[in-house]
């Protein structure tokens, strides 16, 4: 059974053990997703970690305390700009997010929050975003069946939240229909 479930909250408010930043290299406050954590995890407290820890490639995660959130950790994420495609951004995408579920793994962790990484101000089409985050995540599952691991989608916007339900069930029907 698949422990992914996509529900329609702001990624502070859930309680899960980590929730993932969608990051920029940096790891400075950016706007989006980012701009958010830093300001409801305590923006100082958070840039300083980050600035402890400098930098964090594309397609590779970092760890930081939660500070004020509900989640006892930040998992900052850094995914592609969308530039059409061709500049191996699916790759990178499934990578960020594989990358976020190992090191919640490396760390005990058993909950994971994610928001569709690349999707908003990174300018990855929606679809596309899907896509890799939950074929990253499915394979992350199925890998370590023994590891159980809860992961949850949080999107403000109906209709993502559609987008991602649909293409979900598509990938799981399409797993079980699959010769073992």
């Amino acid at each position: 059974m698949h422990a992914i479930e996509i529900r329609r909250i702001g990624i502070t408010e859930l309680d899960t053990d980590a929730v993932v930043n969608a990051a920029n290299s940096g790891l400075w406050e950016g706007g989006g997703v980012c701009g958010f954590i830093f300001r409801e995890a305590g923006a100082l407290q958070m840039t300083e970690a980050c600035r402890r820890i400098g930098h964090c490639e594309e397609g590779s995660a970092v760890i930081t305390p939660g500070f004020q959130l509900p989640a006892k950790f930040v998992i900052h994420a850094v995914g592609p700009r969308w530039s059409g495609g061709c500049q191996g951004e699916p790759d990178l995408l499934y990578s960020a997010y594989r990358h976020s579920l190992l090191l919640a793994q490396e760390k005990g962790l058993h909950s994971i929050g994610f928001p569709l990484i690349s999707a908003g101000i990174f300018g990855y089409p929606v679809e596309g975003a899907w896509e890799q985050a939950i074929r990253a995540c499915l394979d992350f599952q199925d890998e370590y069946a023994d590891y159980k691991m809860q992961i949850v989608f949080a999107v403000l916007d109906e209709g993502i939240k559609e987008i991602g339900e649909k293409k979900l069930k598509e990938y799981i029907i399409r797993s079980e229909t699959l010769p073992q």
